[in-house]
Parts: C-alpha cells; sequence; structure tokens
C-alpha cells in the first residue's frame, strides 16, 4: 500500500469504530437510568446487534460480492444509518427507542464486513498489514470514550442521549467520506447468479474444513460470554461505584492498540491455536477479576480486568478476521467475512444478550446486583470453551496470497 491508501484506510476505521464506541458502551446505563429500563430489556436492545450479524452475510452476499463496489455500499448504508441512530437518541421511551437501534444494527453490522473487505483488497499480505490499520479503528473507540467520560461528562450528568447524536454525525461523516476511498469492485460482478449466491452460501463451503469448522463453533460459543461485557461492565462499574467508568473503560481499548501489534509477531512464531487460545484464556480471567474486584482495595482487580480487553478482542476477533481471509476464495472474500460476523456478533451474542439479561435479573438484590456470583458464571463457560478448543484444534500457518506467489 502506498501512503494515500494507507492514511485512506486508516482515517475509515477511525470513523467506523469511533460512530459504535459512542453509545455502545454506555447504552445498557442510558437505559437502565434514563429510560428506567430492566436488565431483560437492556439485554434485548443489545440483542439488535446480533439481528444486524445474522442479516450481515446476506446483504454482503447479495449486494457487495454481486452488485456493487464496496465503498459506495458503506456509504449509503451509512447515510441511513445516521438518520437512525439519531432517532434513536432522541427518544424518551424503550418502546420509541428500540425499533430505532434495531434498524440502525441492521443498517451497521454489514458495514464491518464491508471495511474489512475494503482494506484486504488493497493489502498484498493482510497479515502484515491489516494490524496496522485495524488499530486506528481501536483509536477511534478510544477518542470516543474518552470524550464521553473525561471531556463532555456526559455519564454523571444523565445526558447519555447525547451519546447517539455524536454518533450520527460520524456516521454521517463516514457516509460522505466513503465515495472517496479506493473502489473496491464486486468480485463476482457478472457472473450467473443463483439463490446460493444471493444469500451468501457460496461461504459456507469454508466449513467443510475441520479446522475452520471447530473456529467457527468456538467463536459463537466464546460470544456468549463476550456478551456479557458489552452489555454490563458499565453498569457493573457505575454501580459498584466507580468514577468515569466508560472514560476507564476506554483503557481496555488503549491496550488493544499495543496486542494489535504483537498479532503479527504471534501468529508467526507461536501459530494460530496458540494466539486464539491466549485470547480466550483472557476472557475467562477478566470476568474473575470482575466478581472479585472493588473499587477499594480491589480496585486494581477491576483496571486489569479492563485492561484484558486488548488481549480479548485482538486475540481472537482480528485473528479470526485474517484467518478467514486467508481461508477463503477472493471471490467470496466478503460473503466469508460476513459469515465470521454471523458467528460472532450475531449468533453467539444473540444467546449471550439473552442469557446475560436473564441472569443480571435473577441476581438482582435490594442494593444493587450479586456481580461477584453474575460474573463467575461466564467465567467458568469461557473456561471450558477453551478447554474443548486447545483439545479439538490444530495448529496452523497463516498463509497469504504472497505465500501462493
Amino acid at each position: 500500500m502506498n501512503t494515500k491508501v494507507n492514511i485512506q484506510l486508516s482515517v475509515m476505521m477511525f470513523l467506523q469504530f469511533f460512530m459504535w464506541g459512542t453509545w455502545f458502551v454506555t447504552m445498557g446505563t442510558f437505559l437502565g437510568t434514563e429510560l428506567q429500563t430492566d436488565a431483560g430489556s437492556i439485554g434485548t436492545a443489545y440483542m439488535t446487534q446480533a439481528w444486524g450479524a445474522i442479516i450481515a452475510p446476506f446483504i454482503m452476499g447479495l449486494i457487495a460480492d454481486r452488485y456493487f463496489s464496496a465503498q459506495k455500499l458503506l456509504g449509503v448504508l451509512h447515510i441511513v444509518g445516521a438518520a437512525l441512530l439519531y432517532m434513536a437518541g432522541s427518544s424518551g421511551d424503550f418502546g420509541t427507542f428500540y425499533p430505532f437501534i434495531l434498524l440502525y444494527m441492521i443498517i451497521y453490522m454489514p458495514t464491518l464486513g464491508l471495511v474489512n473487505s475494503i482494506a484486504f483488497n488493497q493489502m498484498s499480505d493482510p497479515s502484515k498489514q491489516f494490524a496496522n490499520v485495524r488499530l486506528w479503528g481501536t483509536i477511534g473507540w478510544i477518542a470516543a470514550g474518552m470524550l464521553i467520560g473525561y471531556v463532555f461528562n456526559w455519564e454523571a450528568k444523565n445526558m447519555l442521549g447525547s451519546t447517539f447524536i455524536l454518533g450520527s454525525a460520524a456516521s454521517a461523516a463516514l457516509g460522505i467520506y466513503s465515495f472517496f476511498l479506493p473502489d473496491t469492485p464486486p468480485p463476482s460482478k457478472g457472473q450467473k447468479t443463483s439463490i446460493r449466491d444471493i444469500l451468501g452460501l457460496e461461504a459456507l463451503g469454508l466449513l467443510k474444513d475441520r479446522n475452520y469448522l471447530i473456529f467457527f463453533l468456538t467463536s459463537v460459543l466464546i460470544c456468549i460470554p463476550l456478551a456479557f461485557y458489552y452489555s454490563f461492565a458499565n453498569a457493573f462499574l457505575n454501580e459498584v461505584g466507580m468514577q468515569n467508568a466508560a472514560g476507564n473503560m476506554s483503557f481496555g481499548q488503549i491496550s488493544e492498540v499495543f496486542f494489535m501489534l504483537l498479532i503479527p509477531i504471534f501468529l508467526r512464531r507461536y501459530g494460530l491455536k496458540m494466539t486464539l487460545a491466549v485470547g480466550m484464556f483472557a476472557w475467562a480471567l477478566r470476568y474473575v477479576l470482575f466478581a472479585y474486584g472493588d473499587v477499594g482495595s480491589g480496585v486494581w482487580m477491576l483496571f486489569v480486568g479492563i485492561l484484558l480487553h486488548g488481549i480479548c478482542y485482538d486475540f481472537f476477533f482480528v485473528s479470526g478476521q485474517i484467518f478467514t481471509d486467508s481461508k477463503a476464495d477472493i471471490k467470496i472474500r466478503s460473503a466469508a467475512q460476513g459469515l465470521i460476523t454471523l458467528a460472532t456478533y450475531g449468533v453467539g451474542m444473540l444467546i449471550g444478550f439473552k442469557v446475560a439479561g436473564l441472569i443480571v435479573d435473577n441476581y438482582a438484590t435490594a442494593g444493587g446486583h450479586d456481580w461477584e456470583t453474575i460474573w463467575v458464571i461466564p467465567a467458568g463457560f469461557a473456561a471450558l470453551v477453551l478447554l474443548v478448543f486447545m483439545l479439538t484444534f490444530k495448529n496452523e500457518q497463516i498463509k497469504t496470497d504472497s505465500d501462493n506467489g
């Protein structure tokens, strides 16, 4: 990649994750305090991400791989999404809020695969180049958290509805910017289209590979405990008395920047299996630290748990995206990225958000919640998934286009 393209892709990633980071972390707190919803409703609201992820592969397979350039589709989706996010932030009750956030997430989730496809299309060796571009998405998420927690102080002022308005502005900006990104034409344009093609089912052929099938199933399972963090970590930290919880949670993304740079080293030196396993172990450890930490002498446990997010996300999600790109034929790479989005942000988190809401409501107390028990449950589940993965997955090295000549 030349410098211009590198900068273009980095700005794209920054805005893509800045808009998500503005409202997603604090949505549970917003719903629980400003809209007075219960944990079950919070779980339902976070499930919209999963519904969007489940639909995403069909949009990718039908449109991005066959009919329209990825950057143009990205622009249209973000412009429409800006309006929906604005309306969600302007809602005064959950009944009004929910339809807008559901439609928004159906619009947003396919764009995660689109930005990856646009980036991968410009790279000769994604295993080396992708992490350096993707880390700007992490920086975008950090910037959003810092603005909300330390600059605007919306959390303390009970003004979290404003986070959706800020996200709307970022969505509109990326929507316009997308039309100036490098062209990423549909790789299967002009080819005969079948129902299998329209639904993106070609990517399901990846599951014939035993190792990839195990990775796919592991992705579904490990995202069940991950949903606990996304939906209730901010509410938990606020409830136990941590000041500027949203800003402090940004340190998790700051750690992402560091660990993102270690991914190429880990993949080449230790292979895919160890890289993924370290990510899953960090998930289990983080929840143990949350279970037994507090804002007194145990505050270090809460901060270490937050900092572990970098390992959790980078070593599993980013490595998994690179693994998927290496396995997929160039003609189905957009659909393949949609497939792994379905597994992680879709099926796994759909189950996880629902279960998390039920468990948090079940362990509600007169003074708040029994957080120790709540966090031990996903910790144990993550550890079990890790054990099964270690016993069944065979290590392998990531193959690149340059390796294939």
